[in-house]
């Protein structure tokens, strides 16, 4: 058992790529600094904004996980989250991807009579 209990602490694909990218990206722009050379470490840095991007789209196609606690079946690093294609209510990445679930579609009468007007005061 860890210090944190027994819970699960979001270990996904997502999760270690990205944290494995940032970990280049540092290391590779504290060599350049080390180095005295500038163009490396702008490269270093556009890696881990890459790392970010890469952890972002790697959530948004399932292979991260969603806000709050998974049931423990779900806690191997490799499993999916099938839910992810509609979307996580409560995440940021989510809502800044912008709403992906198909809109539902509107049911059409057999009619083309237009529908009875609705008294908006009421």
């Amino acid at each position: 058992m860890s210090a944190h209990g027994h819970v699960d602490l979001g270990h996904t694909v997502a999760g270690w790529t990205g944290t494995a990218l940032a970990l280049v990206g540092f290391t590779g722009a504290g060599a350049a600094v080390c180095a005295a050379w500038s163009p490396g470490v702008w490269l270093g840095l556009a890696v881990v904004a890459l790392a970010g991007v890469v952890t972002w789209l790697l959530h948004l196609a399932g292979w991260g996980k969603p806000s709050g606690p998974r049931p423990e079946a779900e806690w191997d690093w490799r499993t999916r989250d099938t839910a992810a294609r509609a979307g996580h209510a409560d995440c940021l990445g989510c809502r800044a991807a912008k709403p992906r679930r198909a809109p539902a579609a509107v049911p059409r009468g057999r009619s083309s009579a237009p529908l009875p007007a609705t008294d908006a005061g009421a």
